[in-house]
C-alpha cells in the first residue's frame, strides 16, 4: 500500500525486453537509504511492481505484458523520469490518501496552465474511470496523490503547487503525455455496496 507521496525521481538507466516483459534497472539513492530488500513494492510512476535485484543505488523490476498494456510504463527508455515511492509501513505518517499501486486507466494531459505560482493541469479519461471521480475527492496521477479540482464531460483537473513540479515527474508532463490514473479505492467500495443493496432489494 502507498499514500501518493513520492520520495524521489528515479531515472532508468537499462532496460530489456524478454518474452514480452521488460526488465529495467532504475537508480534511486534515496529509496536505497531505506534499505529495500528484494521482494519489497516498489510503485514507479503508480505502478506497484516488485524489487527483483539490487545493486548499489539501483533497483531491478520486471513488467509484465498486463503491466504493459494497460499502464505508460511501455513508453519507457532510458533516461525516463520516473517517481519513485516505497510501500507505506507501519507508522509511517499517512500525509496523501490510500492507494494501492493498481492503475485504472489511462489519462491523457489536454492543457496545461499557468496557476499563480503552480499549474492547472486538464486531464482527459474513460468514462470508466471518471464516474468515480467527485468534486474535491482523491485521484492519484502517475503515483502523485492529488484532488480533483473540477470534473467535466471528458475528464478532470488538478491543481499542481510548486513543491509537486519541482518534486514529481508531473512538473516535466507534456500536453498530450499519457498519465496512469488511479481512483479513491473508497469509492470502488462504495459502489459493490451499493450495487450488492440494490439486487437484495430487487430480489
Amino acid at each position: 500500500m502507498f499514500t501518493g507521496i513520492v520520495l524521489e525521481i528515479g531515472t532508468v538507466v537499462h532496460l530489456g525486453c524478454r518474452e514480452g516483459s521488460i526488465e529495467f534497472v532504475v537508480c534511486a539513492p534515496e529509496t536505497v537509504q531505506g534499505n529495500p530488500k528484494i521482494g519489497d513494492s516498489v510503485a514507479l510512476n503508480g505502478c506497484c511492481l516488485t524489487i527483483t535485484a539490487l545493486k548499489g543505488s539501483h533497483l531491478t523490476f520486471t513488467a509484465v505484458p498486463e503491466t504493459l498494456q494497460r499502464t505508460s510504463l511501455r513508453a519507457l527508455e532510458v533516461e525516463t523520469r520516473v517517481n519513485v515511492e516505497p510501500a507505506l509501513c507501519v507508522g509511517d505518517p499517512l500525509g496523501g490518501h490510500i492507494v494501492q499501486g493498481h492503475v485504472d486507466g489511462l489519462g491523457t494531459v489536454m492543457a496545461i496552465e499557468e496557476d499563480g505560482d503552480g499549474q492547472r493541469m486538464k486531464i482527459t479519461a474513460s468514462d470508466q474511470v471518471c464516474r468515480y471521480f467527485v468534486y474535491k475527492g482523491s485521484v492519484a496521477v502517475d503515483g502523485v496523490s492529488l484532488t480533483v479540482a473540477q470534473i467535466n464531460k471528458s475528464g478532470f483537473e488538478v491543481a499542481l503547487i510548486p513543491h509537486t513540479l519541482e518534486a514529481t515527474t508531473l512538473g516535466t508532463r507534456l500536453v498530450g503525455d499519457s498519465v496512469n490514473l488511479e481512483v479513491d479505492v473508497l469509492a470502488k467500495y462504495v459502489e459493490s455496496f451499493v450495487s450488492s443493496y440494490k439486487k437484495t432489494q430487487l430480489n
